[in-house]
């Protein structure tokens, strides 16, 4: 195939129509997604603090990452919990991106700094006390007119309302404890940042961990999507400890890995432009790239098959090649190949819910 024909057809669709939740996402939950989003843009209108600016330009950036992650809601097909889980979703999400704009962008390199911010995420899903801590603390601006804490007290209203929380919070914190380490040390000086990660996983992953490199584990704990998949089991009363670490294992490494390797491999070249750390680059050539991208595929495939709802989370796996493939930077760097063969990997939905991708970036919805 020429690589030019990509982004019109990499592979053909073998899905004639949506289902039913594809439906309800694009009709019911994408809408929802846009009020929770223009709710928190409206929060920063109303001060033109340096913050403020920060938290409403990832709001205007990133907003796919709150449209995808909020497939979650879906996840039982409960209607009752559905709009909690998206505001849920958007809340969290939009703190991890404000967060990590204010690490990236701040021209700050402290480590207390950062720790104190994502003090925010672990407060934002605990259910012990919050409020005393000032996530400011160590960063030069800190007026956000409540801001962070109003999205806090967001995620906490909606996780003291689903009925299963309680089984999943402890695999929850896990992951958000990873996140945070991730995003701490990933945003150090130029010079440290690398040798900072390497050591953390030397400390970190754990002994059954699969053979993986530094920054595929990395990869893996900066995805939000394992916490996603956890409040869709908390919506469920029967949800115990055991269904949490089943779930945990399919997503950590692989589904959550090839969540944040896509994200990467899509902004090398922007990431070079802005000297930031890319774990993509971290491989030794383009092909080696393509290989561990492929692997963390199949993995990701294979691991959901044997979950509850494997339906619904092979859809996911399917969709991230879908939403990111589908990005206009893939065609920027001539990524078009390599794109069609992901796709081909994914099986047949992945080609059309690409397609569907394509059309919903051509009228503005993604």
């Amino acid at each position: 195939m020429n690589p030019k024909e990509l982004q019109q057809s990499p592979v053909k669709p073998a899905v004639s129509r949506p289902d039913h939740s594809l439906v309800r996402f694009l009709t019911v939950v994408l809408p929802q997604v846009s009020r929770e989003l223009q709710h928190w843009q409206r929060y920063t209108g109303r001060a033109e603090w340096p913050l403020l600016r920060q938290a409403s330009a990832s709001l205007t950036r990133k907003r796919f990452h709150a449209q995808g992650g909020s497939f979650y809601a879906l996840y039982n097909f409960n209607p009752l919990y559905e709009k909690i889980l998206v505001k849920l979703i958007v809340a969290l999400q939009t703190i991890s991106d404000y967060l990590d704009n204010l690490c990236d962008r701040g021209g700050v390199y402290s480590e207390a700094a950062f720790r104190y911010l994502h003090r925010a995420v672990l407060e934002a899903l605990g259910s012990g006390p919050a409020g005393a801590v000032d996530y400011y603390r160590f960063y030069p601006s800190r007026h956000d007119g409540g801001y962070l804490k109003a999205l806090v007290a967001e995620c906490r209203s909606c996780t003291g309302t689903l009925p299963g929380y309680a089984a999943v919070e402890p695999e929850i914190l896990q992951l958000a404890s990873r996140y945070n380490d991730l995003q701490v040390y990933k945003h150090l000086q130029p010079n440290m940042r690398s040798s900072r990660v390497k050591r953390w996983f030397r400390e970190k992953a754990a002994p059954d961990t699969p053979a993986l490199h530094w920054w595929e584990y990395a990869a893996a704990c900066g995805s939000t999507l394992g916490l996603f998949a956890l409040f869709g089991l908390a919506t469920s009363s029967r949800a115990g400890p055991q269904e949490a670490r089943q779930l945990v294992r399919a997503y950590f490494p692989w589904v959550c890995g090839l969540h944040i390797l896509l994200d990467y491999w899509i902004d090398q070249d922007e990431d070079l432009r802005g000297g930031d750390l890319n774990f993509v680059a971290c491989y030794p050539s383009p092909e080696r790239a393509m290989e561990r991208l492929t692997l963390f595929l199949g993995k990701a495939l294979q691991e959901v098959s044997a979950l509850p709802h494997a339906p619904f989370h092979r859809t996911v796996v399917q969709g991230l090649l879908a939403v990111y493939l589908s990005d206009p930077k893939v065609r920027a760097q001539e990524l078009q190949v390599s794109a069609a063969a992901l796709l081909r990997a994914g099986g047949s939905g992945a080609g059309y819910f690409y397609h569907l991708c394509l059309l919903l970036r051509r009228f503005k919805v993604l």
